[in-house]
């Protein structure tokens, strides 16, 4: 499998797209008055602690207050059954420093945690952590165990001063011990200049700020499968090598400056793809489409055959666009962020092989995905289920805000409705106030059903309540907006 990774920069948002085999899998988009802040450190201050919710709100400088849960402020080594109270935890007042764990989303302030750490390329630093571990996603035992006793090696050899413990990420896996320690001499350096701003700086403060996006992007996507990194900005191409030469030294010669005629993002169709992951439906080659619908609680995606009806009988056709499906979840699910527990309504499949052929194809296709997936089978509705980790907004939050016609409902309620509302508002004014005439205030769809389809009732109206009614058309209100004069 190939890729590659195009850097698009403007002065006020950068966008990044990773493309896999020609088709674009995710786009990252920061904008400079939302960039994201997971991973920053700040010095906080407590503003209410809530006993009820073992929870409390801390003031790290943001519009909106920060939550943090009483377990994200106990040591690591708590048992998980002992409960401590917040109040015995924190108090109003109190500096505290905290690290970002979740984006504010929507009406919800950012997550944190007092559980701090920092990452580089191939290790995460966790200066309260004595433990060293390897990513899970690194399954091979003995590769485990190999990458386990080079960071312990590379403390020793290295003569480092490490209090805390090193998780070793996936991208580390099969290099040798100078790059791990190579990254430790990094990430202690940079713990120390955190340490003493923990001690210097105001509550609230930034102690701590990730790097920007498309370093961040090197960082965290790069892979060997990574043909390219294609970058529009000459100013940041140059920090961009800079950044490689002393941290991926590997990654330099797969690094050009794109100086196309063609938006960069015109290559792979990015911007038509991203403008299609704002939809409901999601075609398939074989005909069948997806229907995906985020909501508060869940996001539910429901498989349907559409126009494909196969070419031998009823359960192949179904089996196979449950197999195109799979995977084009997983590729939805990475393209428009989508976390939280997710529903997927597959097409009810007879043959138990079918369907365990289908779920396994899922499985493998969230495989490449960079954020925490947990699938958990199956339900007895034949629903499946899978948990997605939610760090920052969904790239329809990203891009879109709630229609103000509907708010966010994404419908509208008819012309015939609205009209009927009309006649009941009428009503209930004339009961309480009895104008001489009535002006119905409405939009174009709404008046021209009052004069045409509901002329009669109209008529009915006027003789029930002894008065005229006049209407006047309002070219900017809505189909749902109307109000009525009473004169």
């Amino acid at each position: 499998m190939s890729g590659e990774v195009l850097i698009n920069l403007t002065p006020m948002e950068t966008r990044v797209a990773v493309v896999e085999n020609g088709v674009l899998q995710e786009a990252f988009i920061e904008r400079a008055r939302r960039r994201g802040i997971v991973g920053n450190i700040y010095k906080g201050k407590v503003v209410r602690v809530l006993p009820g919710m073992q929870a409390a709100f801390v003031d790290i400088g943001l519009d909106r207050a920060a939550f943090i849960h009483a377990h994200e402020v106990m040591s690591p080594g708590t048992p998980s059954d002992e409960q401590v109270s917040i109040a015995q935890l924190l108090h109003e007042g109190q500096a505290m420093v905290v690290q970002v764990t979740k984006d504010p989303i929507g009406s919800k302030g950012a997550r944190l945690t007092t559980h701090l750490s920092v990452p580089s390329r191939y290790l995460v630093y966790m200066p309260d952590s004595p433990h060293h571990g390897v990513s899970q996603r690194i399954e091979d035992e003995m590769e485990r165990e190999r990458l386990r006793g080079l960071v312990e090696a590379a403390g020793v050899d290295q003569q480092l001063e490490v209090t805390g413990g090193f998780i070793v990420r996936t991208a580390a896996e099969g290099v040798g011990v100078e790059e791990l320690a190579a990254d430790m001499h990094f990430l202690l350096r940079l713990w120390r200049r955190v340490s003493e701003r923990k001690v210097t700086a105001p509550a609230p403060s930034v102690i701590y700020d990730d790097l920007p996006l498309f370093m961040r992007t090197l960082r965290d996507v790069m892979r060997d499968d990574i043909e390219k990194v294609r970058i529009d900005s000459r100013e940041n191409y140059v920090k961009l090598i800079e950044f490689a030469e002393e941290f991926m030294p590997t990654a330099v010669e797969r690094i050009e400056h794109y100086a196309g005629e063609r938006p960069i993002f015109d290559l792979f169709s990015v911007e038509d793809e991203i403008q299609k992951a704002l939809g409901r439906k999601v075609q398939l080659k074989s005909g069948g489409y997806l229907v995906i619908d985020p909501t508060e609680a869940m996001t539910t995606i429901d498989v349907n055959t559409g126009g494909y009806v196969g070419h031998r009988n009823l359960e192949e056709t179904i089996f196979k666009t449950n197999l195109e499906a799979a995977t084009a979840i997983a590729r939805q699910l990475r393209l428009r962020n989508l976390g939280g527990i997710i529903i997927i309504d597959f097409i009810d499949m007879e043959d138990t092989e079918h369907q365990r052929q289908v779920l396994r194809m899922l499985e493998k296709s969230l495989e490449r995905d960079h954020a925490k997936t947990k699938c958990t089978g199956v339900t007895e509705l034949g629903l499946v289920q899978l948990t997605r980790k939610r760090t920052r907004e969904s790239l329809e939050q990203t891009l879109c805000e709630p229609c103000p016609t509907c708010a966010g409902r994404g419908t509208l309620k008819t012309p015939e409705s609205v009209c009927y509302e009309i006649f009941r508002e009428i009503l209930r004014e004339e009961r309480a106030y009895s104008a001489e005439t009535y002006v119905v205030l409405a939009s174009q769809a709404v008046v021209d059903r009052l004069l045409d389809e509901e002329s009669a009732a109209v008529a009915d109206l006027e003789e029930f309540i002894g008065k005229p009614i006049r209407f006047q058309v309002e070219t900017h209100y809505s189909q749902e907006q109307y109000d009525i004069v009473l004169m």
